[in-house]
């Protein structure tokens, strides 16, 4: 999984992709790009800049790799994902290169993702209660949700919000 950060127009942004309605997994929601390690790829990072570059064409030269954080375990699918940060020292426009893997891409200003009316708790139905963000139509949730949450309070970004404002 790659966490893409880059300059916006309204400061530093990150690279969320919208996986298509009609996947297996995961199916409509936001994401960043990502996949399963494939046996050419030499680890994680490799793995996390190839994805990128299927999933919505961004070239892995114009990324500068920050840091691998430690492999997170997803339990309800059992997956094993190391988290790939990594600076986008020249974004460029892009697009979904396969519209039945990836349906829309975004980037979401840091600003905008750290507006306390977007931030809520998220009561899934296993019972457990998660960081959520609104932004721009879409219900980020989930594993990227605790990533994003996480990476803007470590950041400083993080701004005073309610978060006893459950959703079930």
């Amino acid at each position: 999984m790659l966490v893409l950060f880059a300059e916006g127009p309204d400061g530093p942004d990150l690279l969320f992709i919208q996986r298509s309605a009609g996947l297996r997994l995961h199916a409509g929601q936001p994401a960043f790009p990502g996949g399963v390690i494939d046996p050419t790829d030499d680890g994680p990072v490799a793995a996390a800049l190839r994805e990128a570059a299927e999933e919505v064409a961004v070239d892995p030269g114009d990324v500068e790799v920050v840091a691998t954080l430690p492999e997170l375990f997803i339990p309800p699918t059992a997956f094993r994902v190391v988290p790939v940060l990594g600076w986008w020292r020249r974004p460029r426009l892009i697009s979904p290169v396969d519209p039945n893997e990836v349906a829309a891409v975004e980037r979401i200003s840091i600003r905008e993702l750290a507006e306390p009316a977007g931030r809520l708790m998220l009561h899934r139905p296993t019972g457990i209660v998660l960081p959520a963000f609104r932004v721009r139509g879409m219900l980020i949730w989930g594993m990227t949700a605790e990533l994003v949450d996480r990476l803007i309070a470590l950041a400083g970004w993080e701004r005073r919000w309610d978060a006893r404002v459950v959703e079930f």
